[in-house]
């Protein structure tokens, strides 16, 4: 695995790609924009993605994703959730089927609910495939600050390699075979951060905070075990770690945004502002489709999907939440 290919050259995909170098590896990072791929070639920095983080110059950006896996060893996904299916439309027929794909994005399809994993099995039959996620701010790894991820791969031997891969002393890789519940928690906590942001916002206290927390934590369990995860990967760091990290912080994109809504900032404008993409505002409709295939009450997460997409009353909302019938604490 001495050849990674990133394909995105966002924030986290840029960061990414610096893991990867500092592993040894030799790196080419993939990026939509050709301003972005000229500035990482010339300046050694992604300035709009990553500003202030210089690039090993054995770094190289292309704009072909066809060019960026040409000879490749392993392929870290990276793309926004949304547009994995074109991308992975894109690299059908030309990546070479024993070439493992590793899937960094966090988020759930719109219209079909379908998770990462999902669209790669379908459009990439037979690729062998991993999941990276966890508690990460790109900008944190690109500084080489200690971090933990969870790698999920079903194939022990493959998770194995791409460990040996990829983790440094300051990017430690702890693996898990349960590619579903990695998926599972890191899409479904961006929702959840939206939520946190907004009670942040509306000055609603830490209390508050931690019992959105552990009820959204709740939410993910349910969902993730209903769809075949296991109830422990929730646990660990692409559970709770992940969302204990993004409902915390305003390095989030999702709990940021969420901030500025319950300042009561109106949506358009908060994007308006914005280059990167907070997933949580994709997912949470997918959360809801999903949750309806399977059976499943997700009342947070309906709420928060409620004030993005059905122009629902941030403080009726709340008012419902908290007017829910009493029950035990369940998962």
């Amino acid at each position: 695995m001495e050849k990674i290919s990133v394909i995105g050259a966002g924030a986290w995909g840029t960061a990414l790609a610096m893991v990867a170098r500092r592993a040894g590896r030799n790196v080419v990072l993939q990026a939509r924009e050709i301003e972005v791929a000229a500035s990482i070639n010339d300046a050694r920095e992604n300035t709009v993605y990553l500003p202030g983080y210089k690039l090993d110059p054995a770094i190289r950006a292309v704009t072909d994703p066809l060019d960026a896996v040409s000879g490749t060893d392993v392929v870290l996904l990276v793309t926004p959730a949304q547009h994995v299916r074109a991308m992975a439309t894109s690299l059908s027929g030309v990546i070479a089927p024993n070439i493992p794909i590793v899937i960094c994005a966090k988020g759930i399809e719109q219209k079909t609910s379908a998770l990462m994993s999902e669209i790669i099995n379908k459009i990439l039959p037979g690729a062998p495939l991993a999941v990276l996620s966890g508690p990460t701010f790109a900008a944190e790894v690109a500084s080489d600050m200690p971090t933990a991820v969870t790698l999920a791969c079903e194939d022990n031997d493959l998770g194995e390699r791409l460990t040996q891969a990829l983790a440094t002393p300051h990017f430690r890789i702890y693996r898990s075979d349960d590619i579903i519940g990695a998926e599972i928690g890191g899409a479904v906590k961006n929702v959840l951060a939206i939520a946190c942001g907004v009670i942040e916002g509306r000055n609603m206290g830490d209390n508050t905070r931690a019992a959105l927390i552990t009820r959204g934590l709740a939410e993910i369990v349910r969902l993730g075990v209903a769809k075949g995860a296991e109830a422990r990967s929730l646990m660990g760091l692409a559970g709770i770690g992940d969302l204990t990290l993004t409902c915390t912080a305003l390095q989030s994109r999702n709990y940021s945004l969420g901030v500025a809504l319950g300042e009561g900032r109106a949506l358009d404008d908060i994007l308006g502002e914005r280059n990167s993409v907070a997933e949580g505002i994709f997912t949470a409709a997918s959360v809801i489709g999903l949750a309806l295939e399977i059976g499943v009450e997700v009342p947070i997460c309906a709420a928060v999907n409620g004030i993005l997409n059905q122009g629902a009353d941030i403080d009726e909302t709340i008012a419902g939440l908290l007017n829910r019938p009493f029950t035990s604490e369940t998962f």
